[in-house]
């Protein structure tokens, strides 16, 4: 005949392991998210060629400081005022140069305050 071990009590389960990965899930989704909001630029690709220029030069240039319309150094609450007396229409064209140090960010910037004074059909060039 066969003699089996007295049976143990049962154990309760530890939840130390469950606590560790619940914890660095926490930390991985708290990284991996996504914190702000993103901003899009509303631009016309470059190629599209119905538009034509018109009217008095309306070229905006700037680095991550400073403003300038038409070589002129001009503060950001005083660009959209500057503009309106340059605009033959509502939706003329205006060009956008960013200067050495300018930043990704500064575009996004100047395309914004623009957009918000109302002028939208802004074109980027290159530098």
């Amino acid at each position: 005949m066969f003699r089996f071990a007295a049976p143990r009590p049962a154990r309760r389960p530890s939840l130390t392991p469950m606590i560790d990965v619940v914890f660095l899930l926490l930390v991985f989704f708290m990284l991996a998210a996504r914190f702000g909001h993103d901003v899009g630029l509303a631009l016309a690709p470059g190629g599209s060629g119905g538009a034509s220029y018109e009217g008095p030069p309306r070229l905006v240039e700037f680095d991550n400081a400073q403003l300038w319309l038409n070589g002129v150094e001009t503060a950001p609450q005083a660009l959209a005022g500057a503009l309106a007396p340059l605009m033959p229409a509502a939706d003329a064209l205006i060009i956008l140069r960013p200067r050495d140090g300018a930043r990704v960010q500064d575009i996004a910037q100047v395309s914004a305050l623009l957009q918000d004074a109302g002028f939208v059909r802004l074109v980027v060039l290159a530098p």
